[in-house]
């Protein structure tokens, strides 16, 4: 009886990316550390260290200067709104304006002066 179906063979998974692209380059069991003194290690910790402080310094300052920009729009457009009501609120305390808006329910400002009244 003749299998229609092919031999099974293992097909390996190329993997792609920056990191399996370095580990196929710089292939780590070759180039181990091994030969390093250890003199050298406290610095270059350090220098990991420094270097992982100034990307995490770079990225708050980043997030807290589009947090400012971002308060900036939000000061400007309320300075718009408070200026644009304080002129619409000055427009409504004029006389004028209030006479206006009162005629329609029958009130209306006198022609004549108050009088005083005197006790003796």
């Amino acid at each position: 009886m003749i299998s229609l179906m092919g031999k099974n063979t293992y097909k390996s998974k190329r993997r792609r990316g920056v990191f399996a692209y370095l580990e196929r380059t710089i292939n780590l069991e070759e180039n181990s550390f091994y030969g390093l003194q250890g003199r050298y290690v406290p610095r270059l910790l350090f220098l990991l260290l420094m270097g992982i402080f100034y990307v995490g310094n770079t990225h708050h300052y980043e997030r807290m200067a589009r947090k400012v920009s971002q308060l900036e729009r939000e000061v400007d457009a309320l300075r718009v709104d408070y200026t644009t009501l304080q002129a619409d609120y000055a427009f409504d305390r004029k006389q004028s304006e209030v006479a206006r808006r009162v005629a329609n329910k029958g009130l209306y400002e006198t022609p004549y002066p108050p009088l005083k009244i005197k006790s003796k």
